[in-house]
């Protein structure tokens, strides 16, 4: 990556309401702008699942911007990294990106003690990506710890 400039990552699902919607949201949070967070998913739904926002909400992240959007081509062609979360063959793969695969469960319909076990698989997840991607980068506490 050229010096100064801000990498970027696009998280993929399928339905874009769960689980690439908390990484992203958590990537922007300890970022704090130095990686740009986009997620999308190969089917998206029409909002994001209700527990993943309460979760993430009793969390102190704002999830009130949040909208399903469609995981295009161009969008992972932009990106210098592609993390999938179980869209599997349905992502579309674009030479040159970089893509790391997830084995994250899916949030939807779940209670939330399995939701914040999700969030807390994620936020380990995030954070170790950050510091690959940005090494000088100094993460806040987990959010995890503050509630």
């Amino acid at each position: 990556m050229t010096e100064g400039r801000v990498p970027q990552v696009v998280f993929a699902c399928v339905r874009n309401g769960g689980r690439s919607v908390i990484s992203r949201v958590l990537a922007e949070h300890y970022s704090q702008g130095r990686v740009r967070a986009l997620s999308a998913g190969t089917q998206p739904g029409e909002h994001i699942h209700a527990e993943v926002a309460d979760v993430l909400e009793k969390l102190g992240l704002d999830t009130s911007r949040e909208q399903p959007k469609l995981l295009t081509r161009e969008t992972v062609a932009a990106s210098d990294l592609a993390i999938t979360l179980g869209c599997g063959e349905e992502c579309p793969y674009v030479p040159g990106v970089k893509y790391v695969d997830w084995p994250v469960r899916d949030p939807g319909g779940q209670d939330e003690s399995t939701v914040r076990e999700i969030i807390g698989d994620l936020d380990q997840r995030v954070r170790g990506m950050l510091v690959e991607l940005v090494p000088d980068l100094e993460l806040a506490p987990s959010v995890l710890e503050q509630s």
